[in-house]
């Protein structure tokens, strides 16, 4: 009987602690996951929107605070400060501020090489609803947006 009484103390007090652990852990950042590209807003020269296709794309961003993201537009060379070939992709860390829902994303790699290597970005992220996520430059100067959905 004692045993039996000493077992089920065990497993209660273990299970007690398994919830305090599980209650106590901090929340994650909602920015934290996998996302794939939805559409990209940008204005074109004229400032009308533009016309050029969406590419497809992911973005990434891990819970220790990496980030990673690559872009592949449809059947173009599209060449310019981001884009190699068509292509853009860059990895780096982040820093979050959710209350001002902003991230700074640190770039250490980039298809562009040396364009975008060791310089930082202030943006600012947005949830409209469950599974999307839209980011825009903090700079008044410009004016697009990236939406992106959860995976």
């Amino acid at each position: 009987m004692k045993r039996l009484s000493l077992k089920i103390i065990t497993l209660l007090l273990a299970c007690i602690l398994a919830t305090l652990f599980y209650v106590q852990r901090p929340a994650q950042p909602k920015v934290v996951g996998t996302w794939r590209l939805v559409r990209i807003e940008s204005p074109g020269p004229d400032g009308k929107p533009s016309e050029a296709p969406d590419p497809t794309g992911i973005l990434i961003y891990t819970k220790d605070g990496h980030a990673a993201v690559q872009l592949m537009y449809p059947q173009t060379s599209l060449q310019n400060e981001f884009v190699h070939d068509g292509y853009e992709a860059t990895f780096g860390t982040y820093d979050l501020n959710e209350g001002k829902h902003q991230l700074i994303y640190h770039i250490e790699g980039s298809a562009t090489r040396e364009k975008l290597v060791g310089t930082s970005e202030t943006l600012r992220y947005d949830f409209p609803d469950r599974r999307h996520m839209i980011i825009r430059p903090t700079q008044p100067s410009q004016h697009w947006s990236v939406i992106w959905e959860r995976y």
